[in-house]
């Protein structure tokens, strides 16, 4: 009993350790790069620059892109 509250308390404390990448500032640079006047509310230019610069697809960028309000 006293090795698996062990073991248990090494995984919980390590399991902050692994965590989703960040998104850093080079999507930004990305899309200005794509886009001189970037809005992320215009539909095609939203979805383009995801599909380019997230590599996504079609389907998953226009979710993306109207959960962020874009029309």
């Amino acid at each position: 009993m006293r090795k698996v509250a062990i073991v248990s308390a090494a995984v919980l404390s390590l399991a902050g350790c692994w965590s989703e990448p960040e998104v850093t500032g080079s999507t930004s640079s990305c899309q200005a790069n794509l886009y001189s006047r970037y809005n992320p509310k215009v539909m095609d230019q939203c979805v383009n620059a995801c599909i380019k610069c997230d590599h996504g697809n079609v389907t998953t960028c226009t979710t993306s892109c109207t959960l962020k309000g874009a029309r």
